[in-house]
């Protein structure tokens, strides 16, 4: 209440302030008014008297003069006249004036002097009266002077009025005032203070609600939001250091942040981790007249950023948002994540044509293609490969740029965009530590003889000390492709390969997601997800089970496939017709090329055929949603979903399937999975399937369907396991630890 009164005073004292200058103000400007109008109503009685006084003063006509006088005083509000010859002797004047003014009084005699007119407010008789005294000439001889006077007294009563109603004005805004203070400080200040100290002491002992509504805006929106950051930070602190307690009594080794963090602290010893990868972890974007920070979409954002979160250090990637270069600083650095940065990201700008070269056509037209085997012919040209050499120049020099200070770093490069970057930055400074992680799958040796670099990109590749691949079948096709078409000494028991003094060690580190199992800031509770009902209900359909499908639209994907599953699996169970609904959150990527505008247009005609042949009222049985979907909105999916279906035709690991497991607190749902993922390696406990087989798939939905909850509950479980147990931690971990023990040249 304190805060509260201390307002209230301060408003009251400025209102009080105001009302008395503004109402001053609007005194004198009346006062000045009503004065002026007496002055106009004298000066047009005297003007209209003035040519016959001075008719009667030469003429000696008394008798007339003082009829005159006596007809004209007895008007309303008029006090009376008096005329004054040139000596200053009353001529004549009203009965009312008669004891007061026999001899001229100063103002006449000014006025005379003077010869001009003379006005003003004196006391006449205790009342106030207006004075107007008006000189009487002939040809520039000043003949006398009329004096005029008016009743004032009206103008003081006047002002009182003016007064007295803005004093009433004044309670009535301080009562208004007072009451509005109130409430405004209750529902906008103190109320909600109050609610978030509540929520910090409930946070402090740790009986936390699971959902509460901040408080929002321009006062305590910042608050808000930096409580809610505290929150998310002391609720993992909280949840790790449970996490750890639990696992010193149960004698396990389950990696979480924290314990990465003082790991990376060990292994790097002071040292920064430099991340090195095409797509960036934040992008800026203008929308209308904001910018907007976002996530992009993709599994490798998903897997790095919780790394560097957790140890700190700089990450140089592509900016490709419209607003990038308008929020990086001179050096093209910028702090992330925005509300609580915890490391730098170093953006490196490309023209038009090196992106098309670099990216859109020999990443994406070659190398994705030629590694996924999914009979999409590859496609090398000269140009895209010279642009691809020349952006890989570019990211070496940033890099160099940025580990100039730097004594034995230790660098993590992503993915096939930089084949060639390890030998770049092994060239200039062989004392770095290098490591690159090959995202998607590796061919055997005949599908990667169709490259005409070949060579150089493997060269480029054993540049690194380090390669990593998910799963082991791929590391040993590297190493049979390395054997095919270089010269070097392939030691299979080490896994390794040396080439001219380099040793290059290869291996497995199957990757994976960030999930503490612990309903942690990132983790809802199964009560606060959208119910199924709830996602039906906006896409305006019906349906007993829903399936989801998470994909980048990609021919890799086996989106098609999947929907020609759904169709089969209608066609040989007609009683699901109307029950089952695939809800398909597909993210538009690499539109530029033809093959992927091509498989845009497949899968809606596909999706068209197949509703058409099955339409019902309120009823599909798949809705395809194209769009960027927040990490939000696919948790939802994921959580209401009874089937997740992933069904690639060729993949390096596939995180969708492992965060449909982390995203499963309620231990329910069915995860269908390709054979061909590397998730499958250690999923089993999945129904896995081969997606090219439509009558297998369409069987596996049928089983995932009709399978009992007692089934779905112990697989999920097994499955929520392994994905705790290997998570994106042990990833980085393992990575970064066989990297900094690498020996370098």
């Amino acid at each position: 209440m304190k805060i509260t009164f201390r307002l209230t005073i301060s408003l009251l004292f400025a209102a009080a302030l105001v009302a008395s200058v503004f109402t001053y103000t609007q005194v004198q400007n009346e006062r000045a008014t009503l004065i002026h109008e007496l002055n106009i109503r004298a000066n047009v009685l005297g003007e209209s008297l003035q040519e016959q006084i001075k008719e009667y003063i030469q003429t000696n006509r008394t008798v007339r003069l003082r009829r005159l006088v006596e007809r004209f005083g007895n008007r309303a509000g008029l006090v009376g006249i008096a005329v004054y010859d040139s000596q200053g002797v009353c001529v004549t004047s009203s009965p009312a004036l008669k004891s007061n003014f026999q001899t001229a009084p100063a103002k006449v005699w000014e006025s005379v002097a003077r010869n001009e007119t003379i006005s003003g407010i004196e006391k006449l008789d205790e009342k106030a009266a207006h004075f107007y005294s008006i000189p009487i000439e002939e040809d520039g001889r000043v003949l006398g002077a009329l004096l005029l006077y008016h009743d004032a007294s009206f103008i003081d009563a006047r002002l009182t009025e003016i007064w007295k109603t803005n004093f009433f004005r004044l309670m009535i805004n301080i009562f208004f005032i007072i009451v509005i203070t109130v409430l405004v400080v209750r529902w906008s200040i103190t109320g909600p203070i109050a609610q978030i100290a509540n929520w910090m002491r409930g946070l402090r002992t740790g009986k936390v609600p699971h959902s509460v509504a901040f408080p929002r805006g321009d006062l305590l929106g910042p608050l808000a939001d930096e409580v809610t950051l505290m929150a998310k930070s002391l609720a993992q602190a909280r949840s790790s250091a449970q996490e750890e307690a639990r696992l010193r009594i149960e004698a396990e080794s389950l990696w979480t942040s924290e314990r990465l963090k003082e790991h990376v602290k060990i292994e790097l010893n002071g040292r920064n981790l430099f991340i090195v990868s095409n797509r960036e972890p934040y992008m800026h974007v203008n929308n209308g007249s904001m910018i907007e920070c976002i996530i992009p979409a993709g599994g490798l954002v998903t897997a790095l950023d919780p790394i560097l979160r957790a140890c700190g250090g700089i990450w140089i990637a592509q900016g490709s948002g419209n607003a990038d270069k308008e929020t990086v600083d001179a050096g093209n650095h910028i702090p992330v994540p925005p509300e609580e940065p915890a490391y730098t990201l170093r953006r490196v700008f490309l023209s038009k044509e090196e992106e098309e070269g670099y990216y859109y056509g020999f990443s994406n037209e070659g190398i994705w293609p030629l590694c996924h085997i999914t009979h999409t012919r590859p496609s090398f040209g000269l140009q895209d490969w010279i642009q691809y050499q020349k952006v890989n120049q570019k990211f070496a020099d940033a890099l160099c740029e940025e580990i100039a200070g730097e004594k034995d770093p230790l660098i993590l490069i992503q993915d096939y965009h930089f084949a060639l970057l390890p030998l770049l930055i092994k060239s200039k400074r062989p004392d770095a530590r290098v490591a690159i992680f090959w995202h998607i799958p590796w061919p055997n040796p005949e599908v990667f003889g169709i490259c005409p670099w070949k060579q150089e990109l493997l060269l480029g590749l054993l540049g690194a000390d380090l390669i990593g691949f998910h799963i082991q079948f791929h590391c040993n096709n590297f190493l049979e492709t390395v054997d095919r078409f270089l010269e070097s000494k392939i030691n299979w028991d080490q896994f390794s390969v040396e080439r001219h003094g380099q040793i290059t060690s290869v291996r497995p580190f199957p990757i994976s997601v960030a999930s503490s199992f612990n309903d942690g800031p990132d983790d809802k509770p199964s009560s606060s997800f959208e119910s199924k009902e709830t996602i039906l209900k906006k896409a305006g359909i019906s349906a007993s089970y829903i399936a989801v499908g998470v994909d980048r639209i990609d021919y890799t994907k086996g989106i098609v496939e999947r929907f020609k599953s759904v169709q089969r699996f209608l066609e040989k169970y007609p009683e699901f017709v109307g029950q089952f609904t695939l809800f398909e959150l597909g993210a538009p990527s690499r539109t530029h090329i033809k093959r992927y505008h091509d498989l845009m247009a497949e899968l809606d005609e596909t999706v068209d055929q197949i509703n058409w042949s099955f339409q019902a009222k309120n009823w599909k049985p798949i809705v395809f949603l194209k769009a960027h979907h927040s990490h939000e909105t696919i948790r939802e999916y994921y959580h209401a979903a009874d089937i997740c279906m992933v069904t690639s035709l060729h993949d390096g690991m596939n995180l969708v399937s492992k965060e449909f497991i982390a995203s499963r607190s309620d231990e329910d749902g069915v995860l269908i999975l390709s054979q061909f993922t590397g998730a499958s390696r250690e999923l089993s406990d999945a129904l896995i399937i081969n997606p090219y087989d439509i009558e297998e798939t369409a069987e596996a939905i049928y089983q995932a369907i009709t399978m009992n909850k007692q089934e779905r509950r112990k697989r999920m479980q097994e499955l929520r396991t392994i994905v705790k147990e290997r998570n994106v931690y042990r990833w980085a971990a393992n990575i970064i630890t066989a990297l900094s023990h690498m020996r370098t040249k």
